[in-house]
């Protein structure tokens, strides 16, 4: 009795509100996935481009990366205001504004991986007649994955929480939930909706942590060989090379 009550006692934790708003938690869900997805896809179509460019050179890193950090520093109010007159009151609007939000975390983590390849790697390539194209694609961009997706799961999870900006031009998603809660104070609602939307993030970062590990097997192998060396040496010579605390082994003396 109590808990068909809840709506009307207006409790935080109602299994009567999950019940009999299912359908309208589920399609706030699915365009919430959808947002997401279409956002950080195409913000890293837009940014792999961008962090080839900046790395050309100082005068056009310079201007990509300060471009991308200024749009990021522009309210969302602001963003989506002056991106209205363009899109109008659709989930293009919404999904325009978050691209732009994604460019600075992906662009940097795309150039920073991209740098940090070794350039031992790079010449063994281009003696094996590697041309540029065929050096980004099968030596830098696999050596550079590990910090591109550091970045992917880092713009995601942050796109996720953007998203529920969108309730500003009712294509928020769960944030439409939130929205439509605030004004008479629905408990009930505005806990659900911002659970699944944690839970959103949370699963979106576990799926693409797994994505990365399959991704990039030779971390994981390089890892166990680290670890695997370092144990056989602790038990071969606890105390280190020569002896306790690094002294030389005592000379051996044959007897005869």
């Amino acid at each position: 009795m109590a808990e068909q009550n809840c709506l009307v006692t207006n409790d935080w934790i109602c299994g009567e509100y999950l019940r009999s708003r299912s359908q309208e938690l589920t399609d706030a869900t699915v365009q919430h996935i959808g947002i997401t997805v279409a956002s950080v896809l195409i913000g890293l179509a837009v940014a792999f481009p961008l962090a080839l460019l900046a790395r050309r050179g100082r005068r056009f890193a310079g201007p990509v990366l300060g471009l991308t950090t200024v749009l990021y520093t522009v309210p969302s109010l602001a963003m989506f205001s002056l991106l209205l007159p363009v899109f109008g009151l659709s989930a293009a609007l919404v999904v325009t504004g978050l691209v732009l939000y994604s460019l600075t975390i992906l662009v940097r983590n795309i150039l920073a991986g991209l740098e940090a390849v070794p350039e031992e790697a790079r010449d063994a390539a281009r003696g094996m007649g590697y041309g540029p194209g065929r050096l980004l694609w099968e030596v830098e961009l696999p050596l550079a994955l590990p910090a591109v997706m550091a970045g992917l799961r880092i713009a995601t999870v942050s796109t996720v929480a953007l998203t529920t900006v969108g309730s500003l031009v009712g294509k928020g998603g769960l944030g439409n939930l939130i929205e439509d809660a605030l004004p008479s104070f629905f408990k009930a609602q505005v806990l659900a909706a911002s659970v699944l939307c944690v839970l959103l993030a949370v699963a979106a970062d576990l799926l693409l942590l797994g994505l990365q590990r399959l991704l990039t097997p030779w971390t994981r192998i390089s890892g166990t060989s680290r670890t695997a060396g370092t144990d056989r040496d602790r038990r071969t010579d606890p105390d280190g090379p020569g002896g306790p605390a690094g002294l030389p082994a005592p000379a051996k003396v044959e007897a005869g």
